[in-house]
């Protein structure tokens, strides 16, 4: 009867872990959904709220964290369980990165809404909407331990990608032929980055449940179809401020640190 209580307490216990990811993982969808909003719609207000909202994220790991070390040192878990408090771990350092971009995408929306608005401004709306699919999806797959859901969505990073690239391709176009476009152009492709990044932790996030449920990691290669590394755009006219040869900016991710930062 002894040995029954404790089972069913631990199961119990890693449930309410499992839980707290669930719902860290419904505050970033919420944050993704809310910062591709605030860059739509020109709303100053509602970027100001995503950025101060990424404190709950971090609450939210910091509890996760010191939970799974506390079952890990009093239950000193093996196979399944383990996997579990493992699991919750890398997941919600995931999560919690892609509420940092989440709040970097309305930061920059901030500065992207004192100035005209500019034709590839309409793209971001088109890669917010695959990402918060995909977060959606993969979220869903860990709730259901549903490997084929996360494999799917794990495989559509490949279709970020391409989007990503068109879009860092028509910025830098526009960027060519007007110098005034500089400025927004710049932070749209902070943007699209940070989305892109956002993706990219979503698919680790697929291949952590993959990880849960199979027991052992995903060898196949993730799909990736970033060209935009590889992207040089000549000048429209001489005369613009660029070089003959060509011009091409580097697609670095945005900085990493908190929304507030830099």
């Amino acid at each position: 009867m002894g040995t029954e209580h404790i089972v069913r307490s631990f199961a119990q216990e890693l449930q309410r872990l499992s839980n707290l990811v669930t719902q860290m993982g419904g505050v970033a969808e919420a944050q993704v959904e809310a910062a591709v909003k605030a860059v739509t719609r020109r709303d100053v207000g509602l970027a100001s709220q995503v950025m101060q909202a990424d404190a709950r994220l971090d609450a939210y790991e910091r509890d996760i964290d010191a939970e799974a070390v506390r079952l890990l040192a009093l239950r000193q878990p093996m196979a399944q369980d383990l996997r579990e408090i493992v699991s919750a771990l890398k997941v919600s350092a995931d999560l919690e990165r892609i509420g940092d971009y989440a709040a970097n995408v309305a930061k920059r929306s901030l500065a992207l809404a004192q100035v005209p608005v500019v034709r590839p401004a309409a793209g971001i709306p088109r890669m917010g909407r695959l990402v918060e699919a995909i977060l959606k999806e993969v979220l869903d797959a860990y709730i259901e331990r549903d490997v084929d859901k996360a494999i799917a969505a794990w495989e559509r990073d490949e279709e970020l990608d391409d989007l990503y690239t068109s879009l860092f391709r028509e910025v830098l176009t526009y960027m060519m032929e007007d110098p005034r476009n500089i400025t927004p152009c710049t932070h749209l492709l902070f943007m699209a980055k940070n989305l892109e990044r956002i993706g990219d932790h979503a698919t680790n996030i697929a291949e952590i449940i993959h990880f849960l449920v199979v027991g052992s990691p995903l060898t196949v290669l993730r799909p990736k179809n970033d060209g935009s590394s590889f992207a040089v755009v000549s000048p429209m006219a001489p005369g613009n401020g660029f070089p003959d040869s060509g011009f091409a900016l580097p697609s670095e991710d945005e900085d990493p640190g908190p929304a507030d930062a830099g």
